[in-house]
């Protein structure tokens, strides 16, 4: 009967080891399920290290991969081969989980001169649009409400990311303190819990 190994979102080597220690314990089969390639590639050469056979299944986003015993071929958990593997373990990263928010607080990219700090805001929002994939959120506050009103050079690449599938929200206290409530070109207009929100629900936060 197989033991199974549950080493989704483990940091490497710790697939790795939870697999060999199976194999100590219990012996092949043994099926691990890991959610990240670089785990995948580790225990499938560790298997091999051992002489054993090892199919892989992907399902959603996860690895399936089954250990078995090769015909007529015995394998060693605690061999060399594979206590050089344990220790060259390259580090594999977690797929980040949930939605990319960019977060922009300022009209201007930077400290130093507000002229330059423009031109580079404009730079970097422009930049966004040639991203593989859009943000999922642009949140606008304080300075950054200026990015996404009337008359803004920003607000084109804005309305490109807008079609690409991002929510473009714009503070609107901070519209009222610049008198540009009634300026907004793009997106909606979004209050300070919409932002917490978002935020504590972000998988990843991008701040220039």
């Amino acid at each position: 009967m197989e033991f199974l190994v549950d080493a989704r979102g483990k940091a490497c080597p710790l697939p790795v080891i939870e697999t060999r220690n199976a194999l100590r314990e219990h012996g092949a089969p043994v099926v691990t399920l890991v959610d990240n390639d670089i785990a995948r590639q580790n225990v499938e050469k560790m298997a091999r290290q051992m002489g054993l056979n090892a199919a892989t299944q992907q399902e959603e986003g996860n690895w399936r991969i089954t250990l078995t015993a090769a015909a007529q071929q015995g394998f060693d958990p605690d061999s060399q081969e594979v206590a050089d593997l344990m220790e060259n373990i390259p580090p594999c990263t977690v797929p980040v989980q949930g939605p990319t928010v960019v977060v922009l607080s300022a009209d201007v990219m930077g400290t130093g001169d507000d002229t330059l700090g423009r031109a580079l805001m404009k730079g970097f929002v422009y930049a966004l649009t040639q991203l593989d994939e859009a943000p999922d959120t642009v949140l606008l506050y304080n300075g950054g409400a200026k990015l996404s009103v009337e008359g803004a050079e920003t607000v084109a690449d804005l309305q490109t990311l807008a079609e690409a599938g991002a929510e473009i929200l714009t503070c609107g206290t901070c519209l009222n303190h610049y008198g540009l409530t009634e300026k907004l070109a793009v997106g909606s207009v979004t209050n300070m819990y919409v932002i917490a929100e978002t935020l504590a629900k972000a998988g990843k936060v991008i701040r220039p």
